[in-house]
């Protein structure tokens, strides 16, 4: 089991007030996606709070006990497999969990490629978290490029004195929700199926090629970065309050849409 632990990056909630924030957080209702189970206690909690819950959980020794725990509750359906590897339910869903440090990209990118997900709720590093919800005044790539359709947001710390085994880090809830509404304008809406959305696909495709370029880091700004394709930088620059010299992860997600507006449109 040990050698589990370590292997897998397994370090199991042990404290009810940590599992109450989560579920807080969560606010689990329908559908929710559960990855890294391990031995069930936030997946109790979210049956109970009212959510089916589809538990995923790749320790074979682990999955097992669960699901004998499980047997009979028509609340929690124990999958014994990759969590990463599932392939998404096509109706709405959430995704709830305390998530093995090692695959915590891995997790967020599914969840980000998942059509009818309606929000992630996670238990990270809190470096991780902190780094995706720019509490350090700088701004990654990932949430940049999922900005127009994702919120990102740092919920409470959990010490690292709420897992066993205790990890050498605290933890955070990382909190990914889907916008009702995309910050990026739709196109061509005279014609409302094909049209929409292709005018969806065409504006994704050109905000994702101006911040890939932005993050491309030619000449220590983003203005020079953006300078090397675009016209007109220095005005969509001010117009987004974005100092001429600033460094791109120092440029808000919001920003971000202003210049796409300006010079992608």
């Amino acid at each position: 089991m040990d050698r589990a632990r370590r292997t897998l990056s397994q370090n199991f909630l042990a404290d009810r007030h940590a599992v109450d924030l989560m579920v807080k957080a969560a606010a689990p209702e329908g559908l929710v996606l559960e990855p890294g189970a391990g031995q069930g206690v936030l997946t109790f909690a979210l049956a109970e709070a009212g959510a089916k819950v589809v538990a995923y959980e790749i320790d074979p020794r682990l999955a097992v006990r669960l699901a004998a725990r499980t047997s009979g509750d028509p609340r929690i359906d124990v999958v014994r497999g990759d969590f990463t590897t599932a392939r998404a339910p096509r109706e709405p869903f959430a995704v709830v969990g305390n998530i093995p440090y090692s695959v915590t990209s891995k997790i967020v990118d599914w969840c980000l490629r998942a059509p009818a997900l309606t929000s992630a709720t996670l238990l990270t590093q809190r470096e991780y978290a902190r780094k995706r919800t720019g509490d350090y005044g700088r701004w990654s790539l990932v949430t940049v490029e999922s900005w127009p359709w994702f919120s990102w947001r740092l919920g409470d710390t959990i010490g690292r004195e709420a897992f066993r085994p205790v990890p050498s880090v605290d933890s955070a809830i990382l909190r990914i929700q889907r916008r009702p509404d995309p910050l990026l304008p739709r196109e061509g809406l005279e014609e409302p199926r094909t049209a929409e959305r292709s005018g969806a696909m065409s504006s994704r495709r050109s905000y994702l090629e101006l911040v890939e370029l932005g993050f491309g880091g030619v000449g220590g700004s983003v203005r020079a970065s953006l300078k090397t394709r675009y016209q007109g930088v220095d005005a969509a620059l001010e117009a987004a309050g974005v100092a001429r010299d600033t460094v791109v992860g120092h440029v808000h997600p919001d920003q971000w849409i202003t210049l796409w507006g300006r010079l992608c449109r």
